[in-house]
Formats: structure tokens, C-alpha cells, sequence
């Protein structure tokens, strides 16, 4: 997805210089007009605005700290636009320690497929200052043409949860019932035309559902079932810290387990379909 927002800003004419944690992704873009950064520093101090996006906590956190981090890097008032799914209250944290090296962060995450965010069509929330969204709303349109303001620093991050919950919880509902479909001898590919012809259909179950069909699914997942889980669990860690009830995304989730069990969480997360074959006796 980074790569993706990258190529999307220097399409659209802006000087690019990047980092990624695997050199050989970033030079992937050199030719396309992108400047290598030797550190995340580097990359930050030779820009008004930076994006980042990395898969966890963890990563944001090592990226964004230290010597060579984004936060040593930063000029006097430029814009940290953090676009990783992590929890509210880490990010609400190192939005504190980047206002305190003279920078402002904001929150803002996306939500979409690779697909979507080729076609034009990624949705970006973000949650911080009023100000600094403002001085970097025309760039966020320039990566996708949704973009809202929907608060304070940290805010964006529950509405993704909040969003994310919901995708999965569809996605695997979605599995279950072209299963119980196939199970009683409809053939799979019309059990999943039906559905994505039905009122459940959806922009999600669109582009991901057809992924269950045999030699459909991606050599490279769009979101493996690890990074999908981790999502699932920033949503039962905010419910429970909030005293809401989750028991959907809680089964879900454990669906996801399954996929993990069976050795199988490195593919697309709609994987979780063989979970449900497997244990209704239609696949060894």
C-alpha cells in the first residue's frame, strides 16, 4: 500500500524522497522518480510533509524514534502524516513526542484494497490538528478522492477499528454462507455469483469474494490473515476498554485462529473459506 501512495504522489508531480525497511522495495521506485533515503531522518528532513506506513505498533514506533528516526528529522512545522493501522493510544502518544520535536502528527489512516487505491478510489480519515489537515488535504486527494476530518488525534485510528471490525466480520460471514451453500451441492462459483449479486453484496465482498474460487487467489495477499487478526484485536481491545459489547468480531477472530492453525495465515484473509470447507468435510 505505501508503494502504491508513493507512486500515486509522483504521478501527480511531487517530489518524492522515501525509506522502506527493505531497501530493494524503495529502489523498486527509484526509476519512477523516487530519492532513496538512506534513513528515516533523512527522508524527513527533506520534506514539509511525510507520510509514513508500516504494519504495527512496533515498527511505527521504531521508524518514528531514535537518532535516525522521522521525529529527529523533522523541520519546524512540518507535517507527520501517520497512515498505519495501530492502536489510538500509542498513536495519541508518539503525536506528543512529535509536537515536542517541533512537528505535528496526524493520524490517518485508509481504508480500501490495493485495487481500490489503484483505481482512484482509497478513503482516507484522519484525526488531528484542524490546521495541519487543511494544509494537507489537496495531497490526501491526490491519493484518494474520500478524505474526512473526523477529530482529534487518535480518533481516525478508532473509526478505521471501527470500519475494520465491520469488514471482517462481513468477510467471513460471507465464507460461511457460500459454505453451508456448497455443502448442500451448489457449485461454489454460482454460489458466489449469487451473493455478489444479491443484497449483500458489497464493495469488499466484490473484490475480495471471488478469491475463493480455486486458482483465484492472490500469489501475494492484498491482507494476510496476520494483519487482518491484528486488526481484530485492536477492535476487542477498544471494546473491552470501553465496555462494548464485540461477540462478532470476537468469533471472527477466532476463525482467523483456525486459519493460523492450519498453517495457512500468510494468504488473503477470505482463506478463512477453507476453514469452514475443511471442517464441514469438503476438503481434506
Amino acid at each position: 500500500m505505501g508503494s502504491g501512495i508513493a507512486r500515486r504522489l509522483l504521478a501527480a508531480g511531487y517530489a518524492v524522497t522515501g525509506w522502506n525497511r527493505t531497501r530493494a522495495k524503495a529502489e523498486e521506485l527509484a526509476a519512477e522518480g523516487l530519492e532513496v533515503a538512506e534513513t528515516p531522518r533523512a527522508a524527513a528532513s527533506a520534506a514539509d510533509v511525510v507520510l509514513s506506513m508500516l504494519t504495527n505498533a512496533d515498527a511505527v514506533e521504531a521508524v518514528v524514534r531514535g537518532p535516525d528516526g522521522i521525529a529527529a528529522g523533522l523541520s519546524p512545522g512540518a507535517i507527520h502524516v501517520e497512515m498505519s493501522t495501530i492502536a489510538p493510544a500509542r498513536s495519541r502518544a508518539l503525536a506528543e513526542e512529535v509536537a515536542a520535536a517541533g512537528g505535528v502528527m496526524l493520524d490517518a489512516p485508509v481504508s480500501g484494497s490495493i485495487a481500490t487505491l489503484e483505481q482512484g478510489q482509497l478513503s482516507v480519515m484522519v484525526g488531528g490538528e484542524r490546521e495541519a489537515f487543511e494544509r494537507v488535504r489537496p495531497l490526501l486527494l491526490d491519493i484518494g478522492p474520500k478524505v474526512t476530518y473526523v477529530g482529534a488525534n487518535g480518533q481516525a485510528l478508532v473509526m478505521k477499528v471501527s470500519i475494520n471490525l465491520a469488514l471482517i466480520v462481513q468477510v467471513i460471514a460471507f465464507c460461511e454462507a457460500v459454505a453451508l451453500a456448497e455443502k448442500q451441492g451448489i457449485d461454489r462459483e454460482a454460489a458466489v455469483d449469487a451473493m455478489l449479486k444479491s443484497v449483500v453484496a458489497s464493495p469488499v465482498l466484490g473484490y475480495r469474494g471471488p478469491f475463493i474460487l480455486e486458482g483465484r487467489m492472490p500469489e501475494t495477499a492484498w491482507a494476510d490473515v496476520d494483519l487482518q487478526q491484528k486488526d481484530a484485536v485492536l477492535a476487542l481491545d477498544l471494546a473491552r476498554a470501553n465496555g462494548v459489547p464485540a461477540p462478532l468480531i470476537a468469533a471472527a477472530n477466532e476463525v482467523l485462529n483456525a486459519c493460523r492453525g492450519l498453517g495457512i495465515g500468510d494468504k488473503d484473509f477470505v482463506v478463512a473459506y477453507e476453514v469452514y470447507r475443511r471442517l464441514a468435510g469438503m476438503a481434506a
